[in-house]
């Protein structure tokens, strides 16, 4: 029987620009502990037009927990920026939390 992880690539197979089965791929990726390609497609999302702004608080959450604080914060602030030009104050405000949580990590 096939994995999450192989049905969400055999549909991407068929819909390659779907952001949310791109998304569900990078999670399973994240878990399946391969997190270069799992921030490789999410680093996708992040310059699709427009932006998929989830994108950029996972890769945050990642790259923070995979002790990369500096890139995090960076990724972070860009889609802090993102999320208030789409208008979406809710995301912005939770990448504002946790970028305010790495405040003493990793400086």
């Amino acid at each position: 029987m096939p994995t999450r992880r192989e049905k969400i690539e055999a549909m991407l197979v068929d819909q390659p620009g779907d952001t949310f089965l791109r998304y569900s791929l990078a999670m399973e990726l994240e878990k399946d502990g391969a997190h270069d390609a799992s921030l490789d497609y999410l680093a996708g999302l992040t310059r699709d037009q427009p932006p998929y702004v989830a994108a950029f608080f996972r890769s945050g959450q990642q790259l923070a927990k995979l002790g990369r604080i500096d890139e995090s914060r960076a990724v972070l602030r860009a889609g802090i920026d993102e999320a208030r030009r789409q208008n979406d104050l809710h995301a912005a405000g939770e990448m504002s939390e946790f970028l305010a949580s790495l405040g003493s990590l990793g400086e």
